[in-house]
């Protein structure tokens, strides 16, 4: 027991023993964490030689969101969802927009499983959605609330960057309902210099959780750095060859953290959103108030949907998962449709 907390100490999975140091082999990094010393995750920590999470079954931030907040647009319409987070992230992005819970020491609170599930339960919630910071660094916490809510039959959902080994990323899928994946960028030294990290593990988990659950994609555009013609055209055209009903969420970018550049010019936004809607039906523009781009429109008679207003969402203009005007299937998973996971 952690004599402080009176937690249980819950030993990490993913991780080999390199003399008194431990190989983690959760993430890309594949931090060698020396005795008495942390991951770049800061939560995954050496132990007497023994990896630990330290962060399991302790949150952060909990509350009741819209699941539209997420953002999932195509998941459960108009529905509410709980969300916990801890803090850290295995990422080191300039324009960190949660930079409280990644960089800082935020208050932790105990809690438990079972208690989550009557939380969710009691607020009408469809399920858990794990949040807020990097969830996959809480990789065994989420394992086990995943099962929970699971055998609860409540749904669960990853808000992630995607940043994750093969091997983990096979055992959580079966127990994941949907996940909305940041692809921050389509150019390799914008990863490692922008974010500390690689982007082909990124685009690898995108590839393989489309195959496997409902998968959303945001984009945040990062004035002047990823927010170019032809660097939005790479996100596309990566979406259009992996899946083109994938739904892309470009998300307006402001200074946070080190980053000091302007926010997104509405312009560059709405230019993007156009050239996605070439390639793509369903394309979204998010932390911006562009009404029009926010509203599913059928591909094929262009009703809309799904009206949203801010963060509430009318889905009248759908039954199931197909167009209540043509009754065209769309790529939706709603409590009637047959797609549902």
């Amino acid at each position: 027991m952690d004599s402080t907390s009176g937690t249980e100490i819950k030993t990490a999975s993913h991780w080999i023993a390199e003399e008194s140091a431990a190989r983690c082999m959760l993430c890309p990094h594949r931090c060698r964490i020396a005795a008495g010393t942390a991951g770049i995750c800061r939560v995954r920590e050496n132990m007497d030689g023994k990896l630990i999470a330290s962060t399991y079954g302790k949150a952060a931030a909990l509350m009741v969101d819209p699941i539209e907040k997420k953002p999932l647009y195509h998941f459960h319409p108009g529905a509410s969802i709980l969300s916990v987070g801890s803090y850290g992230c295995n990422l080191r992005c300039e324009f960190c927009q949660n930079q409280h819970l990644i960089h800082e020491h935020p208050r932790l609170d105990e809690v438990q499983i079972r208690d989550l599930v009557a939380s969710a339960r009691k607020a009408g919630s469809i399920g858990i959605a794990y949040t807020y910071n990097e969830p996959l660094i809480q990789f065994e916490f989420i394992m086990d609330c995943s099962k929970a809510f699971r055998a609860a039959g409540m749904k669960n959902v990853l808000v992630t960057n995607g940043y994750i080994m093969p091997e983990p990323l096979e055992e959580l899928l079966p127990l994941t309902d949907a996940m909305n994946i940041d692809l921050k960028s389509m150019d390799q030294e914008f990863y490692r210099e922008a974010c500390r990290g690689d982007l082909a593990p990124v685009l690898e988990t995108i590839r393989v959780a489309a195959a496997k659950t409902h998968v959303e994609v945001t984009a945040l555009m990062y004035t002047e750095r990823n927010d170019s013609d032809a660097h939005i055209r790479k996100v596309i055209d990566f979406i259009a060859e992996t899946d083109p009903e994938i739904p892309l969420h470009f998300s307006r970018y402001f200074p946070r953290f080190r980053a000091t550049s302007p926010p997104t010019p509405i312009a560059r936004l709405e230019a993007a959103w156009r050239a996605a809607r070439e390639r793509l039906p369903y394309v979204y523009i998010g932390n911006a108030n562009l009404p029009e781009t926010v509203n599913t429109v059928c591909p094929n008679c262009r009703a809309i949907v799904v009206y949203r207003n801010g963060f509430r969402a009318d889905s009248s203009g759908l039954s199931g998962n197909q167009c209540a005007s043509c009754g065209k299937k769309l790529r939706f998973v709603t409590c009637n449709s047959m797609n549902d996971i």
